[in-house]
Formats: structure tokens, sequence, C-alpha cells
């Protein structure tokens, strides 16, 4: 049975990526504080510990399973830059640290689509994450959407004839692939193949590839 730790399992993303892993079969571990475990989803196996302090559960992850890595300051904004570096460069830390520690095969990050006109101090910390997940030597995969669409975060749909058009001019075409909008569907996808896949040095999904990887799982699904 393959097996998969989550950092961030009570989330927007940490959730639904749950349910798919144990509805693959998979055997999973999720990291959460005593008064988060109501938000995880059936079937996987609490493991009580803060994502802050890599001691508090690195014992409980596999030899060998794959390190998901989700968590993030809950609707990021340019104000708060400070817990940007506190909560999602610390945790992220913490997460290569301990998985590298247990000799885990295969970590998988979250990161944001850059570079980007807006967010600075967000796409600074995810990138400096990035680096020390690369720096880390572990086969590992990043993921680098810009927004997900899902429910409760609709609103850039409005923007997609924008995007549309943008797509149309070489200037302004490379920007619009990268910064496109994906669903929760698809990123979730794109997280379950990652973790259902044999590891193999450092892959960087982009937007154009998170599309076509949820795709081509939905079909196989």
């Amino acid at each position: 049975m393959k097996e998969a730790v989550i950092a961030g399992g009570t989330g927007y993303i940490g959730r639904p990526l749950i349910e798919r892993l144990c509805a693959g079969g998979f055997h999973v571990k999720a990291i959460s504080r005593p008064r988060s475990l109501s938000r995880l989803p059936g079937g996987c196996q609490p493991v009580i510990g803060s994502v802050l302090d890599a001691t508090s559960y690195e014992e409980q992850i596999p030899m060998g399973s794959t390190f998901i890595h989700l968590v993030g300051v809950p609707h990021p904004a340019p104000w708060k830059s400070a817990q940007f570096r506190a909560v999602d460069l610390v945790s992220l830390k913490q997460s290569v640290a301990a998985a590298k520690h247990r000799g885990v095969n295969h970590f998988v990050f979250m990161s944001v689509a850059h570079p980007a006109p807006v967010m600075n101090a967000y796409i600074q910390v995810r990138t400096e994450c990035e680096k020390i997940v690369r720096e880390s030597g572990m086969n590992a995969t990043i993921l680098r959407p810009w927004y997900v669409l899902g429910p409760g975060h609709r609103w850039p749909v409005a923007l997609k004839p924008v995007y549309e058009i943008l797509r149309w001019f070489p200037a302004t075409r490379e920007s619009a692939l990268r910064l496109g909008l994906v669903t929760r569907e698809e990123v979730v996808s794109t997280l379950y193949a990652a973790a259902d896949s044999d590891a193999n040095g450092l892959q960087v999904l982009e937007t154009g590839a998170i599309r076509a990887s949820g795709c081509a799982e939905r079909v196989r699904t």
C-alpha cells in the first residue's frame, strides 16, 4: 500500500486531496493540531503535531512515503508578509527537514506562479521555499498554480474572457498562460497523480501542466 503524509490537510486543497488519496488506496497520515482534528476527512490517520515543529511529528513519517506540503496562510494578501515568513516559510523548512530525515521517496510542494505583478512578499517566500526544496536533494514535484477556482473562490471567473484575449497577443501570451486559472479539481488530480507516480528528480508543473495532468487523471478515473 502506498503511503502519504500531508501537512496542511485541513485546508481548501488538503481535505479533497485526502479524500482522493484514500479512495485511491493510499494510507494517509495528516498532521493536525488537536483543535483541528474534526476538520480532517474520515479515512486518514491523524498525526497530532505542529507543522511549525518537525520534532512533533517526524517519527510518524513512514520511510519511503510521499510527503505533501500544502501549508499556507489563508487568503494571502499584501499586508500578511510577516505571516508568510512565520508560517509558510517556517513550516516548509520543518517539513523538508523531517521528510529528509525520514527518507521519504517524494516531496510534493504547492507553490505559486511567478513572477507576477502583485503579491510580491508572498511570491518571494514561495520562491525561497522552492529553493529549499531544490537544495534538499530529494525527489520532488513543485506545483505553481496562480488562482485556484472552487467553492468560495469563484470571483476570478469573470476574468476568463480577459485571459482569452491576452493569449492572442505575443507580448502578453506567456503571462496569460502562466497566470491562468485552474480549478481545485485539477489541482487535486495533479497532486494525486504526483503522489501516485514514480518519483525521479525534480519536476515543476506550471498552470498548463496542471490543467493537462488534471485532465489526464480524470480520463483515467
